[in-house]
């Protein structure tokens, strides 16, 4: 059974300034699948779609055209989204609050059982290397412990499928391969993971499949046989895929 499904999805962004109506192409014909229990990395440019195709997801955008499924319901579904953890690629949490009481509020908004609550919001958040931190403000968090409080309240439900988008920007090496191995762990408990990057290297290493975009399109699928103990490989590929679109030349070494 496949835990998310697009079919023929497009997005156009219209904008409209002063009487005149701009478009911004998201996504083109967008068709992929993504099996329950996988690891699926969407990898690409800044711009290429990666962002879009997350946000129809989770209903925060509507498709232009085409039709897309989430664990066997179509989206949008208010329902569907109790089952679904998600991280965005920067962390929009009130500054105010403690770690704690931060993820009482998204335990709450998750319906999880107020007995269950306490005991919940202090594992999850040792589960994720903040059980010293539980009390301290986010405000007082350094960027790395604000995406860690990101994670936890993704985790809070114990979702089916978790959604991350560039999950590792702008994180420490330390930070990033405790990252890498929360992206496995969650695997071994049979979740569904699909997760956006730029970073080639850490999408290698956990997928079992990428897809690669370009200009809103899905270029290429790739398994983890095709490029795993193949040496740049998903390297070659991705340069060989993606086109630029922020006006920059490329390189020339004589």
């Amino acid at each position: 059974m496949n835990a998310l499904s697009f079919k023929k999805v497009g997005k156009i962004y219209r904008r409209s300034h002063l009487g005149k109506t701009t478009e911004t192409v998201g996504l083109v014909d967008f068709e992929l699948d993504v099996p329950q229990g996988q690891v699926f990395g969407l990898l690409g440019l800044n711009g290429s779609g990666k962002t879009t195709a997350i946000k129809l997801l989770m209903g925060l955008h509507l498709p232009t055209t085409g039709d897309i499924e989430v664990l066997g319901r179509r989206v949008p579904d208010v329902e569907v989204l109790a089952r679904i953890g998600y991280a965005p690629e920067a962390a929009y949490l009130n500054k105010l609050l403690t770690g704690r009481e931060t993820l009482r509020l998204f335990a709450a908004l998750s319906r999880i059982p107020a007995a269950e609550r306490e005991a919940r919001v202090e594992k999850i958040l040792a589960d994720v290397g903040l059980g010293h931190a539980l009390d301290k403000r986010l405000g007082e968090y350094s960027k790395g412990m604000l995406q860690r409080a990101s994670l936890a309240q993704a985790l809070i439900h114990d979702p089916e499928l978790v959604i991350l988008d560039e999950p590792v920007t702008g994180l420490d090496p330390l930070a990033i391969k405790e990252v890498r191995a929360l992206i496995l762990w969650l695997k071994a408990k049979g979740k569904t993971v699909l997760f956006s990057s730029h970073d080639i290297s850490e999408v290698e290493r956990v997928c079992d499949r990428i897809g690669i975009l370009s200009g809103g399109r899905l270029a290429l699928v790739m398994t983890q046989n095709e490029w795993r103990g193949k040496a740049d490989a998903l390297e070659s590929a991705f340069a060989a895929t993606v086109k630029r679109t922020d006006g920059v030349g490329e390189i020339r070494l004589d």
